[in-house]
């Protein structure tokens, strides 16, 4: 198949397409970077350099496709004057018209947990306009991919494990947390690509289940510290600490509000409704590299 893959060579993007070309599929890459095309190329795929605000940019890239995996790139979230849903509404509404000009009639979208929630999801929010956008082409089959927790948002605690010497946040401590491989994601795409499509499906993808504490005990044991804690703070107290580290304060209340959403359990009850099979990559495996990116602090 002919498979135009958004997301560049990011996180999901890169083993994404190299499985892709494996399976000896047609594989464009759509990168906002020119400099990524020469890896983009040296994978076996072709580097489309271009960006997703450019609905004519789209368009052209898309058609003659069998196939297209769409997702909201990463965005700053440390721009003041930077407004995210009005960002994710624009890509959303260029999608829809480049899939539905370029004639494409197969869609996998990496969306999000939480998806299926109107209101009170916080950031969340934005995957859901999405979802709504694309719902509105009807001979277009489309597969909703809904991953939960991904690990390397772990990352972002380096500072206060550093600092305070625990994980402090909204949510986690003796709650149950669903996390998530881009690895595992990536496969999970290939499949819904290969398989019979049906008009629209939605797919959660899962790697492992842990509470924050084993969650932070996993992870502690990798970076020598046996007795690390997953300390739950009350939403407001963690917000200005994101406000206070610079983060946009509009983004930093959609963080705390998805995650005040998680820790009550309204992000992840479809979840659990129709839950997966979890995936290969468990948090041990991630713990080995959490502790190289932690140790390079």
């Amino acid at each position: 198949m002919k498979i135009i893959v958004t997301g560049s060579l990011g996180h999901i993007g890169l083993p994404l397409t190299k499985e892709l070309i494996q399976k000896g599929h047609t594989v464009t890459v759509i990168s906002s970077k020119p400099e990524k095309q020469k890896d983009i190329e040296a994978l076996g795929a072709k580097a489309a350099i271009g960006t997703v605000e450019d609905a004519g940019f789209l368009t052209a890239t898309f058609t003659g496709a069998d196939a297209v995996y769409t997702m909201l790139p990463p965005v700053g979230y440390f721009d003041p004057n930077f407004d995210l849903m009005v960002h994710c509404r624009n890509v959303a509404n260029n999608f829809a018209e480049a899939i539905r000009a370029s004639g494409v009639k197969r869609v996998v979208h990496l969306s999000s947990v939480g998806a299926h929630m109107e209101k009170d999801s916080g950031l969340i929010l934005c995957h859901r306009e999405v979802e709504v956008t694309l719902n509105k082409l009807a001979d277009v089959d489309i597969t909703f991919m809904r991953p939960v927790g991904f690990y390397y948002n772990l990352y972002s605690f380096i500072p206060v494990i550093k600092n305070q010497g625990f994980i402090a946040a909204n949510y986690g401590a003796d709650e149950m947390l669903v996390w998530v491989s881009p690895i595992d994601i990536a496969a999970a795409i290939v499949e819904e690509l290969e398989t019979q499509p049906t008009h629209r499906k939605i797919r959660y993808v899962a790697s492992d289940e842990l509470t924050g504490n084993e969650t932070a005990s996993i992870l502690g044991k990798a970076i020598d510290k046996p007795d690390l804690k997953w300390i739950l703070i009350p939403g407001q107290q963690w917000q200005s600490a994101l406000e206070a580290a610079g983060m946009n304060p509009k983004i930093a209340a959609g963080l705390v509000e998805m995650f005040a959403a998680q820790n009550s359990g309204l992000l992840t009850e479809d979840y659990y409704r129709h839950k997966p099979a979890l995936g290969k990559v468990k948090l041990a495996d991630f713990a080995k590299e959490f502790a190289i990116v932690y140790n390079q602090k």
